[in-house]
């Protein structure tokens, strides 16, 4: 099962705009040495959205060959055309790769049955186990828990990935999928109290910044500790909430420069480098919550 800390892991780039190997296996390595739980390749967080499909197999194999065999690796493999995200899924297979997390589809707003016929495709397309990914905020569509249900019933569809910051959803997801379907926040605010419902863990964009803390955090929140848990996180809290004050991955990959994380927060376009009037504010986040 995937439990914790996960971080959504973020792409260095070099000064070309060039995927920064040698800047991903150190941040491999700062995750394992800080307690991370699993490592998410080519997120969100990721660029996946800007990467090429060539550059998106090749940062999750890279990944996998720098972790190494320490913790688990997921594959972000999302598309909002059915046929691409089987493709990218099914190129995953036989790599070691230990789950894939694919976004509900973007932009062209499928209905609930429009939903389950894309995951139910991509699932009997592969043997790979697949985590479902609830991120209405971003794709313009949000997959009910019924339709959760109806997925479940599959056998490689493990577990899903909540971002709606909707704790209601954790006990119903339960009730309709059972204990054993893995439910993981992905809204790093919420994250603590969706443990306390019953969730799993978090696929994190904060634990780019503070991955100890993060790792802490969640080993005492799925011990049942959620008082001491929540003290780490409400110092957290101007993470959790001025790492978006931009889209992102743009405020994280700033601040992961000013921690000297990576060597530059440069981003593809159309995605650019967090504007100087924002700056102020995610360096005084990293402050309060003693990161920097």
């Amino acid at each position: 099962m995937f439990t914790g800390s996960m971080v959504a892991l973020l792409t260095p780039l070099d000064a070309t705009g060039e995927v920064d190997y040698v800047g991903l296996q150190k941040l491999v390595d700062h995750h394992i040495d800080a307690g991370t739980d699993a490592i998410i390749a080519v997120g969100t967080t990721g660029e996946s959205a800007t990467l090429t499909v060539d550059e998106h197999i090749k940062v999750v194999l890279k990944t996998l060959e720098y972790v190494d065999g320490r913790v688990p690796v997921i594959a972000g493999t999302g598309a909002n055309a059915t046929h691409e995200a089987i493709t990218i899924t099914k190129l995953f297979s036989g790599t070691g790769v230990a789950a894939c997390l694919s976004v509900t589809p973007y932009y062209n707003k499928p209905t609930q049955e429009g939903l389950y016929q894309h995951y139910k495709a991509i699932a009997e397309a592969t043997d790979i186990p697949q985590i479902l990914y609830n991120v209405p905020g971003r794709t313009a569509v949000d997959l009910l828990p019924e339709t959760v249900a109806r997925l479940a019933k599959i056998e490689n569809i493990i577990g899903i990935k909540d971002a709606t910051a909707d704790l209601s959803r954790v006990k119903k997801t339960r009730e309709l999928c059972g204990e054993d379907f893995i439910q993981l926040s992905g809204d790093d605010a919420t994250a603590v109290d969706f443990v306390a419902e019953g969730g799993h863990g978090v696929i994190s964009v904060t634990a780019n910044i503070a991955a100890a803390d993060m790792a802490t955090m969640f080993k005492l929140a799925l011990s049942g500790q959620i008082d001491a848990a929540q003290e780490i996180n409400q110092r957290l809290m101007p993470l959790h909430n001025n790492l978006f004050v931009e889209a992102n991955p743009i405020p994280v990959k700033w601040a992961a420069h000013q921690l000297g994380l990576i060597e530059n927060g440069d981003l593809r376009l159309p995605l650019t480098v967090l504007s100087e009037s924002q700056q102020p504010i995610v360096k005084q986040a990293l402050l309060d919550a003693g990161v920097l």
